[in-house]
């Protein structure tokens, strides 16, 4: 079996374990999980609404999985993607609040400063990393909760003790009449083709780029790079500061057009966590990483109908979408049943 069809093959199965046992989930609490499924659909394809917020949900996945999967191709494994997004968001907020301008200034220039946050919370452990050689693990799990009480301090200091930023300029916003009168008013906004856009940029940056065979190269060998003549340091924190940036944008995309402010939040997102799963799911490649965040955007959003439609708790939708995620972070496992099935089928 050729390394195409096993790539395709390992996703696939891994999200039809993870609904399989997901179900035996809810039937052994009791709960039809054929009900339970069609609730799920009809959250996600119900009408063009809900097709519209799950578009929507769908969005920041792609940037977040965007993050995790570029260090990942580097050589690096950024935890904090969940801290940049965070800042990323409060950057575009504040942006959007404090100006004035032209939108085609304004909407731009809070777009950038996400991206500019983010990239500098990733250039934080990208230099810690590549000048004293502290791994990019600790720090950015650390980095995580630095983002999230700084910018909770920084929301409180610009509303004057208030929770939000409050409502950011119309001229900064991605919210799109078009689109929200296309999918029967629902918070559909311009950011999905923002996030389109950055899958092609890191397709180009990657794979047709002398940066991004340097970037891939110093990931996948140090010392064959630096003997090579590359600058290692500084292709470890460029690799950093290019995933936070990516992060950053997710930031925005929840700034400038789901919501239209910054609040104080009492814990993380999640988005960021959930991006690790997508870079997993979609191999790390551009294209795999919308697959990977349609599926878990989908199952996010669609989700929040099986409480409403069949009556089941939110703790066993909970269980049921962790055990997705863990069947897909398995998919390691499942690569190597995959291929020891194939091998002796051919012996055979």
């Amino acid at each position: 079996m050729s390394n195409r069809i096993v790539n395709i093959l390992v996703p696939v199965i891994s999200v039809i374990l993870g609904l399989l046992v997901g179900a035996i989930v809810m039937l052994v609490s009791g709960y039809d999980p054929v009900a339970g499924y069609s609730a799920l659909w009809n959250g996600i394809f119900g009408d063009v609404y809900t097709m519209g917020e799950t578009i929507r949900q769908i969005t920041p996945y792609i940037l977040a999985g965007l993050a995790v999967a570029f260090a990942f191709r580097t050589g690096l494994f950024n935890i904090g993607v969940e801290g940049q997004l965070i800042v990323g968001w409060f950057a575009a907020a504040y942006v959007g609040v404090a100006f004035d301008l032209p939108k085609m200034i304004h909407l731009p220039l809070a777009i950038l400063a996400a991206a500019a946050a983010g990239a500098l919370w990733g250039f934080i452990p990208g230099l810690l990393k590549a000048r004293f050689k502290v791994h990019e693990v600790i720090v950015t799990i650390m980095m995580n909760y630095v983002a999230l009480h700084t910018t909770n301090a920084l929301v409180r200091a610009i509303s004057d003790g208030g929770d939000n930023t409050g409502p950011i300029n119309p001229n900064a916003s991605l919210r799109s009449d078009f689109l929200a009168n296309m999918t029967d008013f629902s918070r559909l906004h311009y950011g999905i083709i923002i996030a389109l856009v950055m899958v092609l940029v890191m397709y180009i940056i990657l794979e047709k780029t002398t940066l991004g065979f340097e970037l891939k190269a110093v990931g996948l060998n140090q010392h064959a790079s630096e003997y090579a003549g590359m600058n290692v340091n500084k292709n470890i924190i460029l690799a950093m500061v290019i995933s936070g940036a990516f992060a950053g944008l997710g930031g925005a995309m929840e700034a400038l057009g789901t919501f239209g402010f910054a609040s104080v939040k009492g814990g993380f997102t999640g988005i960021g966590f959930d991006g690790i799963a997508v870079a997993l799911l979609g191999a790390n490649t551009p294209l795999g990483i919308i697959f990977g965040a349609t599926l878990f955007g989908s199952l996010k959003y669609g989700a929040t109908n099986m409480p409403n439609e069949a009556g089941i708790p939110e703790e066993i939708v909970s269980i049921v979408i962790a055990i997705i995620i863990f069947f897909v972070a398995s998919g390691y496992v499942i690569r190597l049943l995959v291929q020891r099935f194939s091998k002796n089928k051919e012996a055979k």
